[in-house]
């Protein structure tokens, strides 16, 4: 199977319909995949589900896709800095799920492990319990938070080989990693796409036996992974 794309908007080409759930790699602006983000702008795609650390801001990143009234729910750690995304929560015009940081991070990551679900202390005895079931281990009371999986996930890379392993930069790693496990499908935007054999396997961070498929875009080279992955150079 070809794991190159010549661009974000043939990677996306077949993934897309109204109403599914995509998850985004990035922490506030750092390590967003901001041109499949815009690909999901201009593809007109709505009633979507956004799960990430936080919305963007007004302009740019997901902030685009709420400003554009493409998304129903989202399910974030952090909201702070999107005007509209307030406007539209206060509207009732959007649903949200507000998650802790950590508890998000692990979502994602037992998602992507195929684990159902698991117990921590974050939340228990608060509005965020309600409604959870709770358990009591060695005395101490948890709560049981249910993972997270997509239908998309669109994650940002350093470097990507045509395999579809992929190398993350310093803090830009972020939640990349546990997002580009936890989707049926994945497609990671690169800023380096290199051949086969040229990354350090002690050095690649999220393998391509865990995907299928990559693009590139004229703008910034990209790499895109269906269920193993696969890469879209720009």
């Amino acid at each position: 199977m070809n794991k190159v794309h010549p661009d974000a908007v043939s990677a996306l080409q077949g993934l897309l319909k109204d109403g599914i759930t995509v998850a985004a790699g990035g922490f506030g602006l750092c390590g967003i995949p901001e041109n499949l983000i815009r690909a999901l702008v201009d593809s007109g795609v709505k009633d979507l589900t956004i799960v990430g650390n936080n919305a963007g801001v007004d302009d740019f990143g997901m902030g685009l896709l709420l400003k554009g009234r493409q998304v129903k729910k989202v399910i974030a750690s952090y909201v702070g800095e999107n005007k509209e995304f307030e406007r539209q929560v206060l509207a009732g015009e959007l649903d949200l799920t507000l998650t802790p940081q950590g508890t998000l991070a692990e979502k994602l990551r037992a998602g992507g492990a195929g684990i159902p679900g698991f117990y921590t202390r974050t939340g228990y005895g608060t509005v965020l319990a309600e409604g959870k079931d709770t358990r009591v281990f060695d005395g101490t009371e948890y709560v049981l938070e249910e993972s997270i999986r997509a239908d998309l996930a669109i994650v940002k890379a350093w470097k990507g080989d045509k395999a579809g392993n992929l190398v993350y930069r310093k803090t830009a790693r972020n939640f990349n990693p546990m997002i580009a496990t936890c989707a049926e499908v994945t497609v990671a935007e690169v800023e380096e796409l290199v051949e086969v054999g040229e990354l350090d396997p002690d050095l690649v961070h999220t393998p391509a036996s865990m995907w299928i498929a990559s693009s590139k875009d004229a703008t910034t080279k990209s790499a895109s992974s269906f269920a193993p992955p696969a890469v879209v150079p720009r």
